[in-house]
Formats: C-alpha cells, sequence, structure tokens
C-alpha cells in the first residue's frame, strides 16, 4: 500500500504598511509565501505549486500577488522601503 498526498506550508516572508484597497486604511500587511508540496508516506518530496499573497490585518482581505510583485515588496519590507505617507506609495486594489 502506497501512502501519498499533499501538504501545505505557509511561510511570512515580510510585514508592510500598504494602503488596503478593500477597506482603505493604511494598515499592516502580511507577504506569505504558500508551498504545497507532492508527499510519499508522509515525507515532502517536491512542490507542486506555490502562490504569494498580501493579507491586510485590519480587515483580513488576501490579495494574490506575483513573484515579481512579492520580491519588490519583500526588497521594500527589508530595506525600509519607503516612508509612510511618501507620494510615491501606490495603493493596490483587490
Amino acid at each position: 500500500m502506497i501512502i501519498f498526498g499533499t501538504k501545505g506550508y505557509l511561510y511570512q516572508l515580510a510585514v508592510l504598511t500598504l494602503l488596503c484597497g478593500n477597506c482603505g486604511n493604511p494598515a499592516a500587511h502580511t507577504l506569505r509565501k504558500r508551498v504545497t508540496k507532492f508527499t510519499l508516506f508522509f515525507v515532502p518530496l517536491f512542490p507542486v505549486s506555490t502562490k504569494y499573497l498580501t493579507q491586510c490585518t485590519f480587515c483580513g482581505t488576501e490579495r494574490k500577488v506575483t513573484e515579481e510583485e512579492a520580491g519588490q515588496l519583500q526588497a521594500q519590507g527589508a530595506g525600509g522601503g519607503q516612508p509612510y505617507g511618501h507620494p510615491q506609495q501606490q495603493p493596490y486594489r483587490s
């Protein structure tokens, strides 16, 4: 008997202050990476899918982002990014 399936892993990459497209509040957003791996006998072998998400901590709305956007947001969070209220800061739409 062969036992196989999938298991999900969630990694928090950064916490950023962004303007939420749903509630309109400038709130903290967590940038997360969700990886689903194929398992054989409960041993994770290889990733089946990878998704990047941001979640508003005020209203809980999640938004999918591309890998490129996630890299830019992670660099912004690690480097201090733009100060809050800077004119170049763009809100996102869900």
